[in-house]
């Protein structure tokens, strides 16, 4: 059955007219006709009596009458939902994002996007750097708030650049460097470190390598968590002293302190990501919003 066919079916039936029906829908009666003759013979049934007088459904009429309005709906209701997920209006959007780099801001973008997207079903996923990798090879995201992937795979994402975070030291509120303005790597080199998972996040934690090797020392590392969290409880319970981004302070980190570190220039950048050519309607509606926010969430984050 065509839904061309349907229309011409219900129109007669709601009209009670051939012609009143082929004018309804802009054609000439025969083309009603002939949808009606040809509804008639694939089911096999008698849909209307007709005289030159009235158009009467029968009862098996009055039963497709139901099936085909219910049929036309649906398909009015396809073509709406494809025409809105082309427009990015109706779909899902898939999230990855750091807590530590992001937790402070995101919520409240979600919350703006819900506003104009109603009908996008949002999902957020908190992962590590390296678990939005596999995540975007899975295609299980659509965004990442992360870091920059590694070189060898960057040609295959596009980046926008968030905010410049830095690396600060972290020690226990009792430690006795706890209440300087500025540390000095080479001051901690007696020092545990519990350093975020390599795992996880490889450029920070070479990095840091790197600045302590720098500073005439390598460290002594007691403790690899894989989530930042757990760093700070760490910290906080005395296991160690930590060198991570700034941002994670927006965290429970009570029993910490962050105390900037001297002549240590490097910045860590967060940045949003996506595929290439890999960019949803409902996705592109984000990262612009995202995109107008940066001011804001850079001054946040100072």
């Amino acid at each position: 059955m065509e839904l061309k066919m349907l229309k011409s079916f219900v129109s007669v039936a709601h009209l009670k007219s051939f012609s009143a029906a082929a004018k309804a829908l802009y054609t000439v009666q025969p083309a009603i006709s002939r949808h009606i003759t040809r509804l008639e013979t694939e089911l096999g049934v008698k849909l209307f009596f007709r005289n030159s007088r009235e158009v009467v459904i029968t009862t098996a009429g009055e039963r497709l009458l139901i099936e085909a309005e219910a049929l036309l709906k649906q398909a009015q209701l396809a073509k709406e939902n494809v025409l809105n997920t082309y427009k990015g209006e109706m779909g899902s959007l898939s999230i990855g994002y750091m807590g530590g780099a992001s937790l402070s801001f995101l919520p409240g973008l979600v919350r703006e996007y819900a506003q104009s997207y109603p009908h996008i079903d949002v999902n957020m996923m908190e992962m590590t750097a390296s678990e939005q990798i596999e995540a975007f090879t899975q295609n299980k995201i659509d965004l990442g708030f992360s870091r920059p992937m590694p070189k060898a795979q960057q040609s295959y994402y596009q980046a926008l650049p968030i905010y410049q975070d830095r690396l600060v030291a972290i020690l226990p509120c009792h430690h006795p460097l706890a209440h300087q303005q500025k540390i000095a790597l080479s001051e901690l080199q007696e020092a545990c470190f519990v350093l975020f998972a390599r795992t996880e996040a490889v450029g920070i934690f070479d990095a840091v390598i790197a600045l302590c090797q720098q500073a005439g020392f390598s460290p002594f590392i007691k403790n690899q968590p894989t989530q930042m969290q757990t760093l700070l409880t760490q910290v906080a319970a005395g296991i160690g002293i930590a060198i991570a981004p700034s941002s994670i302070r927006k965290l429970v980190s009570d029993g910490c302190v962050f105390i900037p570190l001297a002549n240590v220039g490097y910045d860590i950048p967060l940045l949003l990501q996506h595929k290439k050519n890999r960019l949803s309607p409902s996705a592109s509606a984000f990262r612009d919003l995202v995109q107008r926010a940066i001011p804001k969430i850079q001054q946040s984050m100072l």
